[in-house]
């Protein structure tokens, strides 16, 4: 099966006259296949949200520079011009926003959000597409959807916002949809409900996900795929299953282990990973994560790790389980 989404060595750099460059993504290759729910993991600052962004073509016009190739379809998104993606925006890919407070506009209705996608990709008139604004809100579980519609964003929940932009970017049925910390700052009962409505939506329309988080209890119960990031590249790909079991590089090692457990003894310090994404080293002559790995070598401060494909992805000297 073709893909629908490929990546390939994307990087994403910001710029500002008189200083050296920002790289944010350096290098980021993956593939999304048609209903495959693909995970991007990692720390803050550590190139996820700016991969979605450069995705979408939604990075500022200046101080930054983008490089790489991302094709849909087989279609080269970095070379539409804005019409054509807007075009493609909303009918064929598709976000969901991190924060749902500022990602809606706070001084239009709820239901004019919505309907303003369905009149502009789907051509329907302001009857029909309140219909089908009612059906997308009850779809996503917002109660009373027809009183909701004249509602503005601060007068829902947190978890009833979440859900209207989770109605927005589903209102044309997009192929693939991108979801960026969409649990961000719900409580876990309001975070259990949200990732099984969008587990239940790709099962049923086979819409494409790709989840960005930085919880890996969030990945274990959705994704198909895992590529945990560090420093803006893939530091392993693997299937779920096989990630969880067998975590090879240390850094996917400490996030797994900073998992707090149910059935450890009270009063148990939590594992932590030393450090902080800033205390790194250059990916041209170095593994970024060296600074902070507990498996580190004289090589990982001198070398560039090689990217290996045994069975998974792997960017790694010493990965965990070596002989």
């Amino acid at each position: 099966m073709s893909a629908l989404l490929e990546v390939e060595d994307l990087k994403v750099a910001f710029t500002r006259r008189g200083e050296p460059d920002s790289v944010a993504v350096d290098g980021v290759s993956f593939d999304v296949q048609p209903g495959e729910i693909v995970g991007l993991v990692g720390e803050s600052g550590c190139g996820k949200s700016v991969t979605s962004l450069a995705i979408m073509r939604l990075l500022p016009e200046r101080g930054n520079r983008v490089t790489g190739s991302i094709r849909m379809d087989g279609d080269e998104l970095t070379a539409l011009s804005d019409g054509q993606l807007r075009e493609r925006r909303g009918r064929d890919l598709s976000m969901i926003f991190q924060d749902p407070l500022s990602s809606l506009n706070p001084v239009i209705t709820v239901g004019l959000q919505i309907t303003e996608v369905l009149t502009r990709h789907r051509g329907m008139d302001k009857k029909a597409a309140r219909a089908e604004a009612v059906e997308l809100l009850d779809r996503v579980g917002i109660p009373d959807p027809r009183r909701r519609l004249d509602a503005y964003p601060h007068q829902l929940s947190g978890g009833m916002r979440q859900r209207a932009l989770i109605a927005i970017a589903l209102a044309c049925s997009p192929r693939l949809l991108i979801a960026d910390e969409p649990t961000t700052a719900l409580d876990v009962t309001i975070q259990a409900q949200i990732l099984d409505l969008l587990k239940q939506l790709v099962a049923e329309t086979g819409t494409a996900l790709v989840m960005i988080t930085h919880d890996l209890g969030v990945v274990a119960g959705l994704c198909d795929r895992v590529n945990v990031l560090y420093g803006g590249r893939i530091v392993e790909r693997a299937e779920r299953h096989e990630l969880f079991r067998a975590p090879r590089h240390p850094y996917t090692h400490g996030l797994l282990g900073s998992i707090p457990r149910l059935d450890g003894p009270p009063g148990e310090d939590l594992a932590a990973i030393k450090g902080s994404v800033n205390d790194n080293l250059p990916w041209t002559s170095a593994c970024a994560f060296a600074p902070r790995c507990p498996n580190a070598l004289e090589v990982c401060t001198s070398v560039t790790p090689a990217p290996v494909e045994d069975g998974r992805f792997l960017r790694c000297h010493n990965p965990v389980g070596a002989s």
